[in-house]
C-alpha cells in the first residue's frame, strides 16, 4: 500500500501535493507538463529519459528539480508518488510494470499496450500489487464529455442508438517514423482510432459484433481505416480513422429523441449542440482550463487521496475492453506486430 494509500484520517492529517514523475520526453510528455501546471495539488518532481542530456533539457524546460538518465531510476526515486508513461506503444507494457513493482501509483498513455494480452499483464500486477493504475485516455475527462454523460443519463436525446466519430490527418510515409514503422505499433488505430473507440465504449459499452475494413500501406500498418461496431438491441458505432487522410473531425450520439453533436476537433472541444426533436439547437459552452490534459491527472490524483486504485470513469476492465476490439479489428486485417 502506498502513502497515499492510507486511511483516509491519517492522509489528511499529512496532506501534500501529489508528486509526479514523467517517463519519456516525447511530444506527449511535453503536453502533459504543461497541462499539470494548472493542477494546484500537483507538483512535478522528476523526469527520467534515455539519456541524461535529454533529461536535463526537458527538466529545465518545465523547471523538475529531479532529473534520471534511465526509467529505472525514475521508477526507484522515493520523491515520486505517480508516473506518467509517455513512451512509444510497444515501450508501454514494460514501463507500466517497472513503475507498478516499485509502488508508484501509473498513469499510461494510450494505447494502453500493444495488444489485450499485454493489457492483461499490466493489469494483473497492478490489481495483485494493489497500486493505483489507469489509462491515460484524456479526452474522457474533459469538460465536454463529461457534459454528454450527464445528459445521456438524463435521458436529453432519449435512447442513444447511433455513435459516429472521426479522426484522421495526413502526414507524408517515413517508414521509420512511429506512424509507419512495425515496430513501434505504427498505424491509425493505435494512434488516433482508439479515440473513436473509446468514445463508443463510454456511450455503448463493449461491442458484439465487429466489422473493420482498411488500407494497409508500404509498410504494412494500417493508413486509413473504417469500423462498425454492433451492440444488443441493434445499437450501432461507426468511425473512420487515419495517418494519410484528413478527415472531419467530428462527433455525434443519436437518440430516439435528438442528437449530441460535439463541436469540432471533437476530442478536445470547447462545447457541443443539443438538437431535441420539434425544439431546434441548443448550444451549449464547456469550456477547458489549460491544454485540457491536466483533466486526467486531476482524476488520478483524486482517486489517489480518496484511496481508489482505479477510476470509475475509465476502469481497467473498460481498458482491457477497448484492448480486444482492437485486437479483433486488427485481426480482420491481418495485421499483426513484430513483437506480439
Amino acid at each position: 500500500m502506498t502513502a497515499l494509500q492510507r486511511p483516509k484520517a491519517e492522509r489528511e492529517r499529512g496532506m501534500r501535493k501529489i508528486r509526479w514523475g514523467i517517463l519519456g520526453t516525447g511530444a506527449i510528455a511535453h503536453k502533459f507538463a504543461t497541462g499539470i501546471a494548472a493542477c494546484a495539488d500537483a507538483e512535478l518532481a522528476a523526469v527520467g529519459s534515455r539519456r541524461q542530456e535529454t533529461a536535463e533539457k526537458f527538466g529545465s524546460e518545465f523547471h523538475i528539480p529531479r532529473r534520471h538518465a534511465s526509467y529505472e531510476s525514475l521508477a526507484a526515486d522515493p520523491e515520486v508518488d505517480a508516473v506518467y508513461v509517455s513512451t512509444p506503444h510497444p515501450m508501454h507494457k514494460e514501463n507500466s510494470i517497472l513503475c507498478l513493482k516499485a509502488g508508484k501509483a501509473v498513469l499510461c498513455e494510450k494505447p494502453f499496450t500493444i495488444n489485450a494480452e499485454g493489457a492483461r499483464e499490466v493489469i494483473r500486477l497492478a490489481r495483485k500489487k494493489k497500486v493505483f493504475l489507469m489509462e491515460a485516455m484524456w479526452a474522457r475527462f474533459q469538460p465536454v464529455q463529461v457534459k454528454v454523460r450527464e445528459m445521456l443519463a438524463a435521458g436529453a436525446i432519449g435512447e442513444a442508438r447511433m455513435v459516429q466519430s472521426d479522426f484522421g490527418f495526413r502526414t507524408e510515409v517515413n517508414p521509420k517514423g512511429r506512424l509507419f514503422d512495425p515496430e513501434l505499433g505504427g498505424g491509425a488505430l493505435l494512434d488516433v482510432g482508439v479515440y473513436n473507440l473509446a468514445l463508443a465504449s463510454m456511450i455503448f459499452g463493449t461491442p458484439r459484433d465487429v466489422k473493420a475494413l482498411a488500407h494497409l500501406g508500404e509498410t504494412g500498418v494500417d493508413e486509413e481505416a473504417a469500423v462498425i461496431l454492433g451492440y444488443e438491441g441493434g445499437r450501432l458505432a461507426v468511425s473512420t480513422t487515419a495517418v494519410r487522410t484528413q478527415t472531419a473531425h467530428e462527433a455525434a450520439i443519436f437518440g430516439t429523441t435528438g442528437w449530441i453533436r460535439i463541436d469540432k476537433p471533437w476530442w478536445r472541444a470547447n462545447g457541443l449542440v443539443l438538437t431535441v426533436h420539434g425544439k431546434g439547437d441548443t448550444h451549449i459552452e464547456t469550456p477547458m482550463t489549460s491544454n485540457g490534459y491536466n483533466y486526467e491527472a486531476e482524476e488520478v490524483m483524486s482517486c489517489l487521496r480518496a484511496g481508489k486504485l482505479e477510476s470509475a470513469a475509465m476502469p481497467l476492465d473498460e481498458t482491457l475492453s477497448i484492448m480486444k476490439t482492437m485486437d479483433k479489428i486488427r485481426a480482420q486485417w491481418g495485421l499483426e506486430y513484430p513483437m506480439e
